[in-house]
């Protein structure tokens, strides 16, 4: 075997890095199209089967700042592998699942899984610095943003098409081969012991079950809230858990969530900002624009397909292009900027707008889908406690998911009445347009990113 150069990031990591990132991204987008089959072949609701899009979110935003502490703790390995694998339990308990309520806890066992891929790649990215004395991942981070979209890109048409050779339990059966290549990739090629602390500061900082639980329960009756807004009393629990929270970690020796350390860094606050910002914008364009392009423009399933896929072609690209420039004020300055535009671009819309505009649209589009998501990981890299680098990555998918969560709550309020009208595709703009404005805002205040770019 050639030995690999120790001044070099190893290559060998970059398969089980991707692997591990792209099992969220494509179980979030295989079961897009699964809704309807799995509806008629168990006899459950619209509201029973969107339960298997909320119990993954749910799993998600919860577990992976858990999983990237103990990433942060243990090292890579051993969450890497444990997460994989409960990506395969998962995917065979759905295989097997009898009833929705089996389903629902399948894709909550996946979600678990699945948090550990993106914040053991990003701790491996740092690791893989501090050894080469480079601090210069842009290329790494780049791949695993052009992975993950391109996941998105593909994961509607391969769900369709696992559907119609196997029906809808392959889309959880393909979860077995892709959790045993990584796990068997992982195990070959993950580093043994890479960023772990001692044994006795391991069990120290773990001794903070109050701090989870506390955390688990703001955050889970916080996505209740935004998901089923008929759950509002629930946000009295919010409020007081969030309390109880912030009063605990204060005192706590060992915190789980060191919020002295967060407050003390407003540059990584107002970066996990953005991700929700940004988030709500694009996850608006992907779930309401969507509906609307079928129901208030008229194109079939297929249409509207075709009509997102230059928006994740160009956000492909756009990565590839300015991946390798480490500029990150730049790149959130045109992404904010190019969001704008697509919100007062859908105040034109109408039911009877021509094809090119709807592409223009998407073309736009494209811009912000590229450059926001690869720079605000790039930031979470850069502004990060190195020791809390996988539980920063952790945090920054939890905001994420809160404003993807945001952007369903809002377009089911726009689209309430009569379905997707182009009147409810303007409300929805407006907010788009508010979300678009203050990720502007924030970042043209934010002066801290140009110091990420001296550094």
């Amino acid at each position: 075997m050639t030995a690999t150069r120790t001044d070099t990031f190893d290559r060998r990591l970059l398969a089980p890095m991707v692997l591990g990132s792209i099992l969220n991204p494509v179980n979030s987008t295989l079961i897009a199209v699964a809704l309807v089959p799995i509806g008629i072949a168990l006899g459950a609701s619209a509201s029973q089967t969107a339960w298997l899009v909320s119990g993954l979110y749910l799993a998600t935003a919860v577990g992976q700042p858990v999983t990237g502490r103990l990433v942060d703790l243990y090292g890579p390995r051993p969450l890497y592998l444990v997460g994989t694998a409960l990506v395969g339990l998962g995917g065979l308990l759905g295989l097997l699942a009898p009833d929705i309520g089996t389903l629902v806890a399948a894709r909550v066992v996946i979600g678990l899984g699945t948090c550990a891929g993106y914040p053991a790649a990003m701790a491996l990215v740092r690791r893989e610095a501090e050894r080469t004395g480079q601090d210069s991942p842009e290329t790494v981070l780049t791949v695993l943003s052009v992975a993950t979209q391109t996941i998105a890109v593909v994961g509607p048409t391969l769900g369709g098409l696992l559907i119609g050779l196997g029906g809808w339990r392959s889309t959880f059966a393909v979860n077995l081969p892709l959790a045993v290549l990584a796990l068997a990739v992982g195990w070959w090629r993950l580093p043994r012991g890479a960023g772990e602390r001692s044994t006795q500061e391991r069990v120290v900082s773990l001794v903070d079950p109050a701090g989870i639980a506390l955390f688990t329960v703001t955050l889970v009756s916080l996505l209740l809230v935004l998901e089923r807004p008929a759950l509002w009393p629930l946000a009295g629990v919010t409020v007081v858990a969030a309390g109880a929270l912030g009063w605990w970690e204060r005192r706590a020796a060992h915190p789980f969530l060191d919020v002295r350390v967060l407050a003390g860094n407003g540059p990584l606050l107002l970066t996990f900002l953005r991700a929700l910002l940004g988030a709500t914008v694009s996850y608006a364009i992907l779930y309401g624009y969507t509906q609307w392009l079928e129901q208030g423009r008229g194109l079939s399933a297929s249409g509207a397909g075709l009509a997102l896929l230059p928006i994740f072609l160009g956000g492909i690209g756009v990565a590839a292009l300015t991946g390798r420039r480490r500029e990150i004020r730049g790149k959130l300055l045109v992404g904010s900027a190019a969001q704008i535009l697509v919100a007062v671009l859908l105040l034109f819309l109408g039911s009877t707008s021509p094809i090119w505009l709807i592409v223009v649209v998407a073309l736009v589009a494209g811009v912000p889908q590229g450059l926001n998501n690869l720079a605000i990981q790039n930031a979470v890299y850069r502004q990060a406690d190195p020791e809390r680098t996988a539980s920063s990555a952790g945090l920054m998918r939890t905001f994420f998911y809160l404003g993807a969560i945001a952007a369903g709550t809002t377009g089911g309020f726009a689209f309430s009445a009569d379905g997707a009208t182009t009147a409810g595709l303007h409300v929805l703009a407006v907010v788009m347009l508010v979300a678009s404005g203050l990720f502007l805002l924030v970042t043209i205040l934010d002066r801290s990113l140009a110091r990420l770019e001296a550094a």
